[in-house]
């Protein structure tokens, strides 16, 4: 395929998979489209969460936390497994990753079954979402787009810290995800969406937890910006994956999984930086979106072994923490 082919070939391929009203006008001017000085708020303008339901009865409160590391191996491609499968620098934005070593567009669910993992306990799960940058320095990536740039400038910046964990479901015992479950959360196409599928999108600071945002925080001197992936925890029973990659894992609704979805284990992770005050930053994203911080989002195949899971499960439904 010639480079000047791929963009549009891309283009096509993204509005399939999504399926996009949006793909239908041009990309990037849909109600949600603004500039990048309406990206950043102060985090102390940020009204207070309200506080989440008490858990009933039966829920399941302990959580299993997998220690993956901070992707100190510098894993990092614009691939993307789960929704472009086969289609090298698909994203045209970059990954950072922490979990199975050898993921790329290419790997199938044998081929991470038996790579290594930078997990303890032999968790070979992927979890991958867009680096973050600081705009103002030096850097960017090889991507192009229509022989244009991608618009993803900055140096990267190294995770300081990387939370991965499973939790309970606040009316409910879980039951166990299945083995090779793909997830995503969030949207990397919401500015052409018009905002759908932003509602978890989650900005915080770590001295400010009670105030989130969908805008890039700026944070107190000496605190981190934490972003927060929660993923669908409501399982169909049936498959790891589906035709737009979100009808078979839902979110519940006030907690709990509707008639006909399972509860299973909620993958929560948080992503923490140090950026300096009043620094320029900004996640990768595809070239139409802006690096608008509502296209924040995460993707993951689940690869712990039976073993593993069943322990998690045990430990969650128990409400200890392990």
């Amino acid at each position: 395929m010639s480079l000047s082919l791929r963009p549009l070939v891309f283009f096509s391929v993204l509005c399939a998979v999504t399926a996009l009203a949006a793909c239908n006008r041009s990309p990037g001017h849909g109600e949600h489209a603004r500039s990048s000085d309406s990206y950043y708020v102060d985090i102390q303008q940020v009204p207070v969460r309200a506080q989440a339901p008490a858990a009933q009865p039966g829920a399941s409160t302990g959580t299993w936390q997998s220690q993956c590391g901070r992707n100190e191996n510098a894993h990092r491609n614009a691939d993307n497994v789960v929704v472009q499968p086969g289609l090298p620098g698909g994203a045209h934005h970059t990954h950072d990753y922490v979990g199975n070593v050898s993921t790329d567009a290419f790997s199938t669910d044998q081929s991470l079954a038996a790579a290594g993992t930078t997990c303890r306990a032999g968790d070979r799960s992927t979890y991958y979402w867009p680096v973050l940058r600081l705009t103002d320095e030096p850097g960017g990536d090889a991507h192009t787009v229509g022989g244009g740039v991608d618009g993803n400038h900055g140096r990267i910046v190294q995770p300081d810290s990387v939370l991965v964990q499973l939790r309970g479901n606040p009316m409910s015992n879980v039951v166990a995800a299945p083995r090779f479950l793909r997830a995503i959360t969030g949207n990397p196409v919401a500015v052409s969406q018009d905002g759908e599928h932003t509602e978890h999108v989650q900005w915080t600071c770590s001295g400010a937890r009670d105030r989130v945002t969908k805008q890039y925080p700026r944070c107190a001197e000496g605190q981190q910006v934490i972003r927060v992936f929660d993923f669908p925890s409501c399982w169909d029973g049936k498959a790891t994956d589906s035709t737009l990659h979100r009808g078979h894992l839902i979110f519940p609704a006030a907690g709990a999984c509707p008639i006909g979805t399972f509860p299973v284990p909620q993958l929560h992770i948080e992503v923490a930086y140090s950026i300096p005050a009043d620094a320029g930053y900004a996640i990768d994203s595809f070239p139409e979106e802006g690096r608008d911080p509502i296209t924040d989002h995460a993707m993951a195949i689940g690869v712990m072994p039976e073993p593993l899971m069943a322990q998690a499960v045990a430990c969650i439904n128990g409400g200890r923490h392990c």
